[in-house]
């Protein structure tokens, strides 16, 4: 049996190196999501037809085969999907999967725009996991219009807070980014109580086009350094502007 828990490659690396697609779509919406092109689906089917995509028995000996090869790394629930969507089947899904996890040795990251969904299985987490959010507007009007079936920002940034509370490590992806000056609003709005920052740029979409990547690095390389910020610059990035990734410093090894 193909594993369900499978190594990382390309991008898809720059978050971890292990990862768990917990379902086939995602009813978030986003209309710069890639994940219909990744999974071969049209778009429709991607974010109308959401369905499990693997069994608990699935991850059950998925997990037992990692343990046995004696692997401790963190699993990043999900890449191509989200955790925490608003179907009822995740409810169950998701919490078997992180128990499964922990059961067998493997701690968690978790990456949702599912806002306060999430927090209800922050009492699994512990210090060895992670709970991480994508963050691109600060507004209602823009998250619904790029996001329509996510969480708002302002309840993402609370389940951030609630998850710092209880010392859960917390970080934010910056990728996409729709508007800079947004994303620079959203660093202000959330260094206290954020472990770090992954900064891309836009991908798979035009409007990525109308921005000048290479102002924007510098610029946000300032910013988190003004904050004191821990981050790390996705290789996208760093080729807009003109750094060889070998040769620039990080401030967070990506794990």
């Amino acid at each position: 049996m193909k594993s369900v828990i499978y190594e990382t490659k390309g991008r898809a690396r720059e978050y971890n190196e292990l990862a768990i697609n917990l379902f086939s779509g995602c009813d978030h919406q986003c209309i710069y999501c890639y994940g219909a092109d990744v999974t071969h689906q049209t778009e429709e089917s991607f974010k109308k037809n959401v369905k499990a995509r693997v069994t608990i028995m699935d991850i059950e000996e998925s997990a037992r085969a990692w343990h046995a090869k004696g692997e401790t790394r963190r699993v990043l629930l999900c890449f191509v999907t989200d955790p925490y969507q608003k179907m009822e089947q995740e409810a169950h899904l998701t919490r078997a999967a992180i128990n499964i996890l922990h059961r067998n040795g493997l701690n968690v990251i978790i990456l949702t725009k599912g806002g306060m969904r999430s927090t209800r299985d922050f009492d699994l987490l512990t210090s060895k996991d992670a709970y991480a959010t994508t963050l691109t507007c600060v507004g209602p009007k823009d998250s619904l219009e790029w996001e329509p079936g996510a969480a708002l920002p302002i309840e993402r940034i609370h389940a951030l807070e609630l998850a710092h509370e209880r010392g859960i490590e917390t970080w934010v992806s910056f990728e996409p980014v729709i508007y800079p000056k947004e994303t620079v609003a959203l660093l202000e709005l959330t260094h206290e109580f954020v472990g770090h920052y992954k900064v891309g740029i836009m991908n798979y979409h035009e409007h990525g086009k109308t921005i000048d990547w290479y102002a924007y690095g510098y610029s946000m390389l300032n910013e988190l350094q003004k904050r004191s910020a821990k981050y790390y610059f996705k290789k996208d990035l760093l080729k807009n502007m003109k750094v060889d990734p070998a040769q620039f410093k990080q401030t967070w090894v990506c794990r």
